[in-house]
């Protein structure tokens, strides 16, 4: 049951010039994503880069104590990945710029990237555009939903322009790669940027990573760039299942439990790879045909309409990310109840209705899974978000 700690321990002695870039360095990468270089590592892709040791060294000064320890999971996460990476030689002189981090709550947009260019010699080198997925910000959720209600959104359309600038700066290959949210913006990015960039890519990764709607990956650009595309979900995926790919992903294990599988620290690997999980389990796909029967029931101006009723109670609470809703519940709690009070009677029939609507689909479903079943082993029903 090793992870990717596992992998750094085992092969971090390996610089990339010996080991090409494998698909348990793009969930380090991706991991590292999530923590805030913010006034350690410069946006400009043309500036002086930052290792990764040095990078470490800079961001324990600046945030002091045990920044493992932050209330927010995700920089969490990302610190831990940090610690672990910077005294590998794989890793500690990789050159870490264009760290990008703009949230908009205007424009509904959360968006982050970084670039690292790994291996020593020249001839070896290669550029890794890596995209953040969805902190923690009400805002990152929110422009979350909106994929299923529009074909393109405000952090797809930067990623492109991000991918061209930074690919502009650097002539190695391309290596393009991100967690949830970050891993569409790959694929969205890698598919529409212009075609002289496009041809450089070698490939882009695909982590536990919503799709696209069908006029999106039916695109030229998307086409052209399909084959190059590694997606990866965990076995009881509920993220990388949403909308179309048109790419089959693989399987991986992982050492969580239901919705915990989408933490990349729990995704098991071998030498030099993920290992292979087989097949989703009923509960992934279950929730896969609730959630697509759900949406064609209630209709893109339903949706929008409860999208942006439960978003403005959210904001109602004042606070900007849901680790500070977390920190002060009571206070946020009163802006939430607040919110509703403030919610007119129609949006409050609508949203009752969508809400009814999803769990009648459920009901239905799991009567359904129970009757196909015709006597067997159906427990899993009873609770979609535990295993065995």
């Amino acid at each position: 049951m090793a992870n990717m700690f596992d992998y750094v321990s085992w092969r971090g002695d390996l610089e990339f010039d010996l080991i090409p870039f494998n698909p348990v360095d793009n969930i380090v990468f991706s991991q590292l994503s999530y923590l805030p270089m913010d006034g350690i590592v410069q946006a400009s892709g043309k500036g002086n880069p930052v290792s990764v040791s040095a990078l470490a060294k800079m961001y324990m000064a600046k945030h002091g104590g045990n920044p493992s320890a932050s209330k927010d999971i995700t920089v969490a996460r990302a610190s831990s990945t940090l610690s672990a990476i910077s005294m590998a030689p794989r890793y500690e002189d990789c050159e870490v710029f264009g760290y990008v981090n703009n949230t908009d709550p205007g424009t509904e947009k959360q968006f982050s990237a970084f670039c690292v260019i790994i291996g020593r010699k020249r001839s070896s080198r290669k550029l890794v555009v890596v995209f953040r997925g969805t902190d923690t910000s009400i805002v990152g959720w929110k422009e979350d939903l909106n994929m299923s209600l529009v074909n393109s959104i405000p952090s797809q359309e930067e990623a492109v322009s991000y991918l061209e600038e930074m690919a502009n700066c650097h002539s190695y290959p391309l290596i393009v790669a991100g967690h949830s949210k970050g891993g569409n913006l790959a694929m969205y990015a890698s598919a529409f940027c212009n075609e002289a960039i496009q041809r450089r890519i070698i490939a882009v990764y695909s982590n536990d990573a919503p799709g696209f709607h069908q006029e999106i990956i039916q695109r030229k650009g998307y086409r052209a760039i399909c084959g190059r595309i590694q997606a990866f979900v965990p076995q009881s995926s509920f993220v990388g299942i949403l909308l179309e790919h048109a790419v089959s992903p693989k399987v991986i294990k992982s050492t969580a439990i239901g919705l915990m599988q989408h933490d990349l620290r729990s995704w098991e690997v071998t030498r030099d790879d993920l290992a292979d999980g087989g097949e989703l389990t009923p509960q992934s796909r279950f929730i896969h045909s609730i959630i697509t029967e759900w949406i064609g029931k209630i209709g893109d101006e339903r949706r929008y309409q409860f999208i942006e009723a439960l978003y403005k109670i959210l904001v109602s609470s004042n606070a900007t990310s849901f680790a500070e809703m977390g920190s002060d519940w009571s206070q946020s709690a009163a802006g939430i109840i607040s919110g509703l009070k403030n919610v007119d009677g129609p949006t409050k029939k609508l949203m009752g209705e969508i809400i009814g609507e999803l769990l009648k689909t459920a009901s239905k479903n799991i009567i359904g899974q129970r009757k196909r079943s015709n006597g067997k082993d159906d427990s899993w029903t009873t609770d979609l978000f535990s295993e065995e």
